[in-house]
């Protein structure tokens, strides 16, 4: 079951999600001027950053859309990209965002489940229903595979839908000056998104008590992280929002269960850390050896975090 691997490798190899949303204009030019395509200058530097950081991440994530925008090149370096990850022996998260009904979920499922794009892991968008959701776990539970269900995200439009107060008091709530952040939080549609993911987690637990589909929860809002973790004990978590977007160390730690039951994601702070060294001629050796020094530097902030 990949959740139990997923749990086993960051018990040994700390909390980072690598992120591979690697655009063309993240590869140093001097690889892009020497590589017949752009999707060919992307997969050789996806294998150079996997080379570099495999033994100090948990996973890797990698954004479709980065390589569908190439066309048909693009699908490939991402297949290959796939390939690349768990031929190591590291496990990979599609991030596709699929949310689809009865036989075009299936069709979905064995796309990514299997295939030229098989993968261990990938993100659903769960507002269809759970009718979008169950196809997945059937093809899921075959293949030992699993997915993270997104429920509250760390971008700045996760407060149109993701906060509407289903309690009925929200009109209540603004006229005496509160916030979405009140006692009431827990009446949030986001969390009526746990609680059905978390019974769904409970009829499908691991060897470490996580459900094979986990949740996506970002690290932004500190002041709700102990309510989830505390609520949604069997959800294994993919945590987005560090760094740039505002989270940090500490915030991640709440969303952490006795030092596990997360990993955080971090793509371009990552991929293009090399950027930050001026006026060297840099090549991918060079810029998978910065993607590694921050890598490290990340997960130690989170070891050091860690209470």
């Amino acid at each position: 079951m990949n959740i139990d691997k997923l749990f086993e490798s960051v018990s040994s190899k700390g909390h980072v999600c690598v992120g591979l949303d690697t655009a063309v204009e993240y590869v140093p030019p001097l690889e892009r001027e020497k590589a017949k395509n752009d999707a060919e200058a992307v997969l050789a530097f996806n294998k150079a950053l996997i080379e570099s950081t495999y033994d100090v991440c948990a996973c890797y994530k990698v954004q479709i859309a980065y390589y569908e925008e190439m066309g048909l090149e693009g699908l490939k370096a991402f297949s290959e990209t796939l390939k690349y990850i768990r031929a190591k022996g590291c496990l990979a998260i599609s991030d596709i965002k699929r949310g689809d009904i009865a036989d075009t979920a299936v069709r979905y499922a064995k796309a990514h489940f299997g295939g030229d794009f098989e993968t261990d892991f990938v993100t659903l968008n769960p507002y269809l229903g759970m009718d979008s959701i169950e196809p997945w776990l059937e093809e899921a539970e075959k293949k030992g595979k699993g997915a993270f269900i997104l429920m509250r995200t760390s971008n700045k439009g996760s407060q149109d839908f993701q906060y509407l107060n289903l309690s009925g008091n929200e009109n209540k709530q603004e006229n005496s000056g509160g916030s979405h952040l009140d006692d009431c939080s827990s009446s949030r549609l986001y969390h009526k998104v746990g609680e059905k993911m978390s019974a769904l987690a409970q009829d499908h637990l691991g060897a470490h008590g996580y459900g094979a589909f986990g949740a996506v929860i970002g690290c932004t809002q500190r002041e709700e992280a102990a309510l989830i973790r505390q609520k949604y004990p069997n959800l294994f978590f993919l945590i987005p929002g560090y760094g740039a977007q505002g989270g940090g160390a500490d915030d991640v730690t709440l969303l952490l269960r006795e030092k596990n039951g997360g990993i955080v994601n971090a793509s371009r702070s990552i991929i293009t850390a090399w950027k930050a060294v001026p006026g060297k001629v840099i090549d991918n050796e060079f810029a998978a050896a910065a993607a590694r020094k921050t890598t490290v530097k990340m997960r130690d902030e989170i070891y050091g975090a860690i209470k």
